[in-house]
């Protein structure tokens, strides 16, 4: 596999393409090998969780007894995160779909969300993403999608290192978290994570603010999951290694700092036609006192 195939339209220009993907065919870290059964485990609900024969096809289940979900058995300190998702088609309103990253610290937890919120049959699914630190969320972002997520299967991306988190659906960026940890804002860097994958009931709010509840009849709600790849480094136990920046750890160097001009673009685009709601706009909710990254370059 080419570990930066999946990189080239985010961070890279047209003039460094060539080099950037020669480069980290041969210098790349990927640690995935392409099969669900061999680098994740099931840690929700067994008989709720279908998989293909070769491995490469994943599908999770939610019916009125349970919802269901698997993990890496890897944790990992920065990289890079794609996997092909098809949301749940049809009347969904209700029901959460989640691909993310997540330390085991419990309550305290860091965590990186893509979460797709179900909806009634004709009405948009939304595209949540968040980010926990410390345990602390109320970094929510929503956006409709310029498709249908249930129709086909489309790549959902988390690019993490030592400069930013960017979001990405088919390779165009659909937000940024920078690292102005310098300045006082929480980022994510020091705790290894899981990736992972669930369904579940969210109906006390994912729908028009739990407005609209799940109808079971309705179910089973089916969730599928497929051509994932995860290059990425493996904690070890000493952050120091993951934070280096080197050649196995392609994503921390200063090529991947920012955007290019063309992805702001892309982002702007994004923002101007689909955006829902951005906490750092939500003036009613944080009043004269928002999150001070609110303030801060995005880029």
């Amino acid at each position: 596999m080419k570990t930066m195939g999946n990189l080239c339209h985010l961070l890279c220009d047209v003039a460094a393409l060539y080099f950037v993907l020669v480069a980290q065919v041969s210098l790349g870290s990927i640690v995935s090998t392409g099969n669900f059964n061999e680098d994740f485990y099931i840690t929700w609900s067994p008989d709720h969780v279908n998989t293909s024969l070769d491995g490469h096809l994943r599908t999770l289940k939610l019916d009125h007894s349970s919802g269901s979900g698997f993990s890496s058995n890897e944790k990992f300190l920065f990289g890079q995160f794609d996997m092909k998702i098809k949301a749940v088609p049809h009347y969904s309103a209700g029901v959460v779909v989640a691909y993310y990253l997540q330390s085991p610290d419990g309550d305290t937890r860091d965590e990186i969300d893509f979460e797709f919120l179900g909806n009634v049959t004709g009405q948009p699914i939304i595209l949540q993403t968040n980010i926990y630190i410390n345990g602390f969320d109320n970094r929510e972002e929503r956006i409709f999608l310029w498709f249908d997520p249930t129709e086909d299967f489309h790549t959902y991306s988390i690019i993490w290192n030592i400069h930013q988190l960017v979001f990405m659906v088919d390779w165009k960026p659909i937000r940024v978290y920078k690292n102005h940890s310098n300045q006082g804002v929480a980022y994510p860097s020091n705790r290894p994570m899981n990736l992972m994958a669930s369904i579940w009931n969210g109906e006390n709010w994912a729908t028009r603010g739990g407005q609209d509840k799940i109808n079971w009849t309705y179910a089973p709600f089916i969730a599928s999951y497929k051509d994932y790849m995860i290059d990425a480094c493996v904690w070890n136990g000493d952050p120091r290694d993951c934070s280096a920046v080197s050649e196995t750890n392609w994503w921390n160097k200063d090529d991947f700092l920012t955007l290019t001009g063309w992805l702001r673009a892309q982002l702007e685009w994004v923002r101007k036609n689909f955006l829902v709601y951005d906490y750092c706009q939500d003036t009613k909710r944080f009043k004269n006192r928002m999150p001070k990254e609110c303030s801060l370059p995005k880029y």
